[in-house]
């Protein structure tokens, strides 16, 4: 940071008091050395003076209210203190002397005993000034700092113009046009005045975080071009009661001195909440700073051309008082962006940034169903950084897909040393989950599978949404929990044990499956009731909160959580068991190669072997190393071994299974004897890859149940 922007502490007024004190008693010594110097030694009056008189050695005697300056015939001078005695005697000696002597008579200078000097009357004048002055100002200095202690209570609101424009803000084309009649106020008050009309005094933007209430904001006040009052709702809080209502009065004084202006209070639920929900009472200090904000805004004295626009993500905390017409009239709600927002949002985030020709915004936004314009910017980020880390200067598809991995599970601990059991376990895991979620009913296409752990997961399966769906019906809840027990089921039919892997799965599938019943009216036996609330605990609010039911519709609740669950768990089971072959191959490929993409997926439920899958993901390696190498050897004819990475083709979306080592308790093996289910979605060949197929056994009578006896100890390797 520059020097001349860092903030300096305050001094303290007593270090100005000293260096005042000791200016002066320099000065003072200095006029007494300079009033003293040049008078030559200190005598006594006898018997030294007497005796140099009477040798005639003296020739000037000089009386002054001090001292007695002498001056010898040959140049050199002496002096001595005087007094009223003194000086009588001494200009009797003298006048004694020259009367004998009246050859060699001494001069006697007596006029100054009873008249000041010049450098006497400028030391009087410049000390007593400077004693006036001292006074003066440290009265004032004490006084300033006074007032500068009750400095707190005044507002902290940042003021300036904002330079953010409505292109600026992407993906929410209906919020934008909610606030385009407050520009139009701002820029031409008079137009609405003459029918009659007033602006909204209060804008309520409400939505979940990194959605853009705060840019949208910033881009009100730069289309408007009117001052920008900027302040967080924490920074009314002080531990003074009355502090808060203080800084709420002096922001809207500066406010009507620069209007037309806009205020903006970001997080305003840190200052808005209900009254009286506290343990406190009333007369806290947030509960006053709320009472004053109520009256600026809707009060007696009319704030005509100040509007104020808050931004909160809890707005059902938020106190009714606030929330009426009058002080908020309009409530805005911004949501995540649906399919075309994202595409607008990637492009706007991408004017500084260089990309690849084969880099497609809309395939990406496909893909990143859920993601808000912070996740979207973050994402962007971190793709630019793995392509400066790789030495490059364009950002590629891989980059992206690698970026989304990593904003969504975090980065790839390829280090983590893990034994073959674990690795055997995690892959049978996630080739459940896989498995499942390729012949459910709702399925959605698998873009990677992996067993490198990542964040907090020791492996992770990506499905990537066809579209994005507004409802979720009850067919597809129940599927989603099918695919969440798929790794715990495999695990219990192939390995004849379980382990804490699924503890994630577990308490994911439990909570839908508890929604499903106390929410969303899924269950015949429970109804269409709703028996819990969807707004997020209160403390102040929802403390002394009894249940909402009984206790003997809690147990039927349970039951028919359980119901859900151990259904789901059936069909799984099923899909499991029918398709042994997929599961065996999926595991072995990932054994061998850790991660598989979804065109490698595809293969897999086409009945490629893991040899053909194993051969095809080498081959496409082997395609992308000779345009590397050419550039690099192009004179050595042999093939140079080098490490690669396999590329997806497509990035990912975060519909995620996230493996974590939790513990939970282990459940008894299920029955491996089930029922056969419908081929209504059976193998679904990859149409994308020209690749011959080869016959396969229907019979699965020669595949083990356990997937480590045929997991290939011999690995291939690429030279």
């Amino acid at each position: 940071m520059n020097n001349n922007t860092q903030q300096q502490a305050p001094k303290s007024p007593m270090r100005y008091f000293w260096i005042a004190l000791l200016c002066i008693l320099i000065v003072g010594v200095a006029f007494w050395m300079f009033s003293n110097s040049g008078n030559g030694t200190k005598i006594s009056l006898s018997p030294t003076f007497t005796n140099q008189l009477e040798a005639g050695k003296i020739s000037k005697v000089e009386i002054n209210s001090k001292t007695i300056n002498i001056t010898y015939k040959n140049g050199k001078k002496a002096w001595f203190y005087s007094r009223s005695s003194v000086e009588t005697r001494v200009q009797d000696i003298v006048e004694a002397y020259n009367q004998t002597h009246s050859e060699t008579p001494v001069q006697l200078v007596p006029g100054t005993t009873t008249t000041f000097s010049l450098i006497n009357f400028l030391y009087i004048i410049l000390v007593a000034g400077s004693t006036i002055f001292l006074v003066i100002w440290v009265t004032r200095s004490i006084k300033g700092a006074n007032n500068k202690s009750f400095d707190f209570v005044k507002d902290r609101a940042r003021i300036g113009e904002s330079v953010v424009k409505f292109s600026d803000v992407a993906g929410a084309d209906e919020e934008k046009q909610e606030v385009a009649e407050i520009v139009e106020f701002l820029k031409n008050p008079d137009k609405f005045r003459e029918v009659g009309a007033r602006v909204p005094k209060g804008v309520l933007l409400v939505g979940p975080p990194g959605t853009g209430k705060t840019l949208l904001a910033k881009a009100i006040a730069g289309e408007a071009g009117v001052p920008f009052f900027t302040i967080s709702g924490s920074d009314f809080m002080e531990l003074f009661v009355g502090v808060g209502a203080s800084r709420v009065r002096d922001l809207f004084v500066q406010a009507k001195r620069l209007k037309p202006c806009i205020v903006f209070i970001d997080e305003i639920d840190a200052v808005g909440r209900q009254r009286g929900a506290g343990m406190g009472g009333g007369n806290d200090e947030r509960e006053q700073t709320l009472n004053q904000l109520l009256v600026q805004m809707d009060g007696f004295e009319p704030n005509e051309g100040i509007i104020v626009l808050a931004a909160t993500n809890r707005a059902d905390i938020l106190d009714p008082a606030l929330m009426r017409p009058g002080r908020f009239d309009r409530q805005i709600h911004i949501h995540a962006p649906d399919v075309r927002g994202r595409e607008e949002i990637l492009k706007v985030h991408a004017r500084n940034k260089k990309f690849t020709p084969d880099v497609d915004f809309g395939q990406i936004a496909r893909i990143t169903s859920g993601f808000t314009g912070a996740d979207l910017e973050n994402l962007l980020n971190e793709a630019a950084i793995l392509a400066a880390s790789d030495n490059r200067k364009q950002i590629s598809p891989k980059d992206l897909s690698d970026g989304i991995d990593k904003v969504i599970l975090g980065p790839q601990k390829k280090s983590w040393v893990m034994t073959e059991r674990d690795k055997e376990r995690t892959a049978c895991h996630e080739s459940g989950h896989a498995v499942v979620q390729h012949y459910v009913k709702n399925s959605e296409p698998i873009h990677e599978v992996s067993i490198i752990p990542r964040g907090a997961a020791a492996g992770y399966t990506l499905s990537r949404p066809s579209d994005d769906d507004m409802h979720v019906t009850q067919s597809k809840l129940f599927d989603q929990i099918m695919m969440l027990l798929g790794g715990r089921v495999a695990e219990q039919v192939f390995l004849k044990d379980v382990s804490t892997g699924a503890s994630n799965d577990i308490q994911r599938a439990t909570e839908i499956a508890r929604n499903m019943v106390t929410k969303w009216g899924m269950s015949d036996r429970v109804g269409l009731v709703c028996l819990e609330n969807e707004n997020q605990l209160f403390l102040g609010r929802d403390y002394q909160s009894r249940a909402e039911y009984s206790e003997q519709q809690a147990n039927i609740i349970d039951e028919e959580v359980r119901k859900i669950i151990d259904s789901a768990k059936q069909e799984t089971e099923k899909i499991i068991t029918k398709y042994k072959k997929q599961m065996q191959t999926l595991t072995n490929c990932l054994l061998e190669k850790e991660t598989l993409y979804e065109d490698e997926i595809n293969l897999v439920f086409a009945n490629k072997s893991k040899d053909e899958i194993v051969e095809y993901i080498n081959k496409k390696i082997e395609d992308k190393k000779p345009k590397t190498e050419t550039k690099q050897k192009p004179q050595e004819p042999e093939v140079v071994v080098e490490k690669s990475t396999i590329k997806s083709e497509e990035p990912s979306k975060p519909n995620i299974e996230i493996i974590e080592e939790n513990n939970s308790e282990n459940n008894k093996n299920l029955e491996e004897n089930s029922e056969n289910k419908n081929e209504n979605n059976n193998e679904k060949p990859n149409k994308d890859k020209e690749v011959r197929l080869v016959g396969q056994k229907e019979s699965d009578d020669d595949i083990p149940d356990n997937i480590g006896d045929v997991v290939s100890k011999k690995k291939d390797k690429n030279k």
